[in-house]
């Protein structure tokens, strides 16, 4: 082991043989390091996050959660092996993943769930499905609110549209997608489906903007595919894709300041940008493992460079940043709401504005850790509800304090967008606010060579599965994804004259 500043003492598993083994976080040379030493196949280090600065200031704006009140396993004596959600979870479901098959229309060699390779089909039935929405709409002491249906393609399932309704009459309040977009590219009436059915937002995989990137990642220039999904998106009476680039070094890191330009240019339909710089699951090669790994302090370094300053490094926060509004808004309307305790090193955002052609990032005019402060003193006093309504009316007139009315851009009323947060907190304010703004956010998904128990308890994304449990991203995609599709499938088939027609399709946009 090299030296270095002790930070922590944490939990990891041996890359090669999945065992928990102790593992310290250091400050090396300006750089957090993970190091770990399994007794059978010795020591492991790999950058747990490149800037230690950054890492600092996320870390002041750690917020711990109570979990569910009524977790899936009651006891676990053996985390992460022993998932639920249990006991030892901190944060409750954010975003539940329901993948609804493991097939899928292309074969990328990054595709973490290692889609089509299995030899098996893992495609639970729409009895198993619906159970896996009750039991998430049943969590305690918040409803899981949003949704995410993926895979493998979700797409090539037919009755994807039939799901969404589902999800919707069992009172989702976010609805979404995951797709790499060729059936959108393919067919206009598909997106109006699954718009009619109550689709919010397709979560698309989009990984630069020229040909480049895509021959690298998905084996064929994806990239007009990407654009004629778009625009059949947009035609189809969709307001709400968010872009998903899969991010590498030196294979589209050069490209960061172009893909956050375009989703300016196409805010019409375009509400954010969500990097994930890229885990070592799935198919990806682990010799490539220290040449490509790529952090959420690199990311935001790249894109200040590559936007010239516009979007500056310390613009992003912790995801977590955000809970003093949730905890102000629960205590003031006497309800429970969702709340992002996730890990402060597990992902990264920022909000953005479009002045004039110019990007103008909400750090740029408003004093984002002052207005917490305020929020986050407000939620204690709130305790005494007889002091209630005067709390709350001196935090709405506080608010206009915090931003800089001669920086604000000119084609929003921020100051009256907050106000409406505050005021009423409905699920249709926070959408308007997404709505005028562009969302820039970065989640920087583990693999077993980085991985943190602490950010495991920590998760707020996680899979349903069709034995009732609820399992973390990390855990399910490193650990658990194997057995539970070897546990829910059934035999490969060969594929429909449909499905070879959809992927031979490909060509077309090339």
């Amino acid at each position: 082991m090299c030296e270095g500043i002790y930070l922590k003492h944490t939990y990891s598993v041996c890359p090669k043989c999945g065992q928990l083994i102790k593992a310290d976080l250091i400050n090396e040379d300006g750089k957090i390091i993970i190091e770990k030493n399994c007794s059978d196949h010795g020591s492991f280090r790999d950058i747990y996050w490149s800037d230690a600065d950054m890492y600092e200031k996320f870390e002041k704006f750690a917020r711990k959660g109570s979990g569910l009140l009524n977790p899936n396993v009651n006891y676990n004596t053996d985390c992460p092996f022993q998932c639920g959600l249990c006991i030892s979870h901190q944060t409750t479901t954010i975003l539940a993943n329901i993948d609804v098959t493991n097939r899928c229309n292309m074969s990328c060699p990054v595709c973490f769930a290692n889609a089509r390779s299995s030899g098996r089909i893992y495609e639970p039935d729409q009895k198993q499905i619906y159970d896996m929405m009750t039991m998430l709409r049943s969590q305690k002491p918040v409803p899981c609110c949003s949704v995410q249906f993926s895979g493998g393609e979700p797409t090539v399932r037919e009755d994807l549209p039939e799901l969404v309704k589902m999800a919707r009459n069992l009172g989702f309040v976010q609805i979404q997608v995951a797709s790499n977009g060729l059936k959108f590219a393919n067919s206009v009436s598909y997106g109006k489906k699954l718009v009619e059915a109550g689709m919010q937002t397709l979560y698309l995989q989009f990984d630069g903007t020229s040909a480049e990137p895509y021959m690298k990642m998905r084996g064929f220039n994806a990239y007009p595919l990407k654009l004629r999904a778009i625009e059949n998106a947009r035609k189809s009476g969709m307001r709400s894709i968010t872009l998903v680039p899969t991010l590498s070094k030196d294979v589209n890191d050069h490209q960061v300041g172009d893909i956050i330009r375009f989703a300016a240019e196409n805010r019409d339909v375009v509400r954010g940008v969500n990097f994930q710089p890229v885990s070592f699951t799935g198919r990806i090669c682990q010799e490539e493992r220290e040449r490509k790994r790529i952090t959420i302090p690199d990311l935001a370094k790249l894109v200040e460079e590559q936007t010239e300053g516009e979007i500056p490094a310390d613009a992003w926060y912790p995801v977590p940043f955000v809970v003093p509004i949730s905890r102000f808004l629960s205590k003031a309307r006497h309800k429970n709401l969702p709340e992002m305790t996730v890990h402060p090193h597990c992902g990264a955002a920022t909000y953005l504005f479009i002045d004039n052609g110019k990007i103008v990032p909400i750090t740029d005019f408003v004093d984002v850790e002052g207005f917490m402060e305020m929020l986050d003193e407000a939620a204690e006093e709130l305790d005494d509800n007889s002091r209630n309504l005067l709390t709350i009316g001196k935090v709405l007139s506080k608010v206009p304090g915090f931003i800089d009315s001669e920086r604000e851009p000119k084609c929003v009323n921020v100051t009256k967008m907050l106000l409406n947060v505050l005021k009423e907190g409905e699920s249709n304010v926070v959408q308007q606010f997404h709505r005028q703004s562009l969302f820039l956010g970065a989640m920087h998904f583990q693999d077993m060579y980085n991985f943190d128990i602490e950010r495991i308890q920590q998760c707020g994304i996680h899979y349903a599965t069709p034995d009732g449990k609820v399992i973390p991203f990390c855990t399910y995609n490193t650990l658990h994804r194997e057995s539970v599709e070897e546990k829910f499938s059934r035999p490969y088939m060969p594929e429909k004259h449909e499905q070879r027609k959809q992927i031979l399709n490909i060509t077309d946009f090339s």
